[in-house]
């Protein structure tokens, strides 16, 4: 296995205004995810109402949110940059 092919779990998140994600990962990097652009989109649209986005939190190396909301580790790492 390379170590491009190694799942990222992700260890702890803190959550921004504006829809922003601070993660930080097993190996030790700490990125920034930017949600804006799943918001309008199923299931993650649900976490627009009140401040349901800042009910954040980890659970089995990803980013969940109350009401079985979740976004795959892969996404966020692909899809996030180093801070």
């Amino acid at each position: 296995m390379e170590a491009d092919d190694v799942l990222l779990d992700v260890t702890q998140v803190t959550v921004k205004p504006d829809f922003i994600l601070v993660l930080k990962f097993a190996n030790g990097e700490q990125r920034r995810f930017d949600m804006a652009a799943y918001i309008e989109q199923k299931p993650w649209v649900r976490l627009k109402s009140g401040n349901t986005f800042f009910g954040a939190f980890v659970e089995n190396g990803t980013v969940v949110w109350p009401g079985n909301i979740d976004i795959d580790p892969e996404t966020l790492y692909e899809y996030s940059v180093a801070i």
